[in-house]
């Protein structure tokens, strides 16, 4: 069928494209930019904003199913420019749904979407921990409400469901691995806390299949449908070793040193103030939401995904820095 990827040219999404094109699929990829490897994928694209309701409508013509994987990603920025593409974006493409008669969406959530400060999750699912409330990140405040708009779309005409992939990093990754990569080798990485909180994390291939066992089972009435799942690779570790590992595969120094969580969240503080105050380019090297992401265990139980859509991770977290070390060597 034909099918549109909101995002395609990201690191995920060019794992959906390639998926889905592998599947037999005709793939339409909405981006702001222009993206060779979709070319090589033989993927159509199409540019455009998320917030233009036209555009987005006018890229879904003729297709059967939504993939909605564009945000504004970040921890830092500008309420507005969050609420423009996370939420009235995902607003379009229900629009864009319901003017074209497609009947499945699939949305890339974020586990954010439920954050409390340094309250710890274990084992939670998505019935048993409640989305978070005062977030202090727009990225998560917007994601929340994107999210409830996703899940309130679904009916009799157009099944929905909302995946929440956890900290996805993996070959390909042009954002992460790369920000820590550059901070290690500086000098400049620390370990929120002792770093024994464990945390989930999602190699990119087992998030894609997650959205592609979620999309095969996706229909009204499903039970799937309506519902948000956390993903990841049900292989909860220890940020320490977490970091350090992906580290290793990218030939990085390895982080020993750590700072407190309140001295961290001090210079959230702080630094939130100068950005706001001056305001200084980039992003700010730690915010408050950073800190207690940073500092606090979260890891979930993917028995929910398992048993509505089927869902088993295929690479492990060993298998997939074994993954990442070679890319990284061959990249050297």
């Amino acid at each position: 069928m034909k099918i549109l990827v909101t995002g395609g040219g990201g690191f995920l999404g060019q794992v959906l494209c390639r998926g889905l094109r592998e599947r037999g699929h005709e793939v339409v990829s909405f981006n702001r930019g222009r993206y060779d490897a979709l070319d090589r994928l033989g993927v159509t694209q199409v540019q455009g904003d998320l917030a233009q309701r036209d555009a987005v409508i006018a890229a879904a013509a003729g297709c059967e199913a939504i993939f909605h994987n564009a945000a504004k990603a970040g921890a830092w920025g500008g309420y507005e420019s969050y609420h423009l593409a996370n939420v009235v974006g995902t607003q379009n493409v229900i629009d864009a749904c319901r003017a074209h008669g497609i009947g499945r969406l699939v949305y890339t959530s974020t586990p954010s979407v439920t954050h409390r400060k340094t309250h710890p999750v274990e084992g939670g699912t998505a019935e048993t921990v409640p989305y978070g409330d005062h977030l202090k990140a727009p990225y998560a405040a917007t994601k929340q409400i994107a999210e409830k708009l996703v899940i309130a779309a679904n009916d009799t005409a157009l099944a929905t469901v909302s995946l929440r992939p956890r900290l996805i990093w993996g070959v390909g990754d042009n954002q992460l691995l790369p920000r820590l990569v550059e901070r290690a080798k500086a000098g400049r990485l620390r370990i929120v806390g002792d770093g024994n909180n464990r945390i989930d994390t999602t190699y990119v291939d087992n998030a894609a299949q997650a959205h592609f066992d979620a999309f095969e089972h996706l229909a009204p009435g499903a039970a799937c449908a309506g519902r948000a799942y956390f993903i990841s690779n049900g292989e909860p570790r220890t940020v320490r070793e977490i970091l350090n590992g992906l580290l290793d595969a990218a030939g990085a120094p390895q982080v020993d040193k750590t700072i407190p969580f309140g001295v961290a969240y001090a210079a959230g503080v702080l630094c939130e103030g100068l950005w706001h105050a001056l305001p200084l380019k980039g992003e700010p090297p730690m915010t408050r939401f950073l800190a207690e992401q940073l500092s606090t265990t979260h890891w979930y139980d993917m028995t929910p995904a398992r048993r509505d859509f089927g869902y088993v991770p295929s690479v492990s977290i060993h298998e997939g820095l074994t993954r990442l070390k070679v890319a990284c060597m061959g990249r050297a």
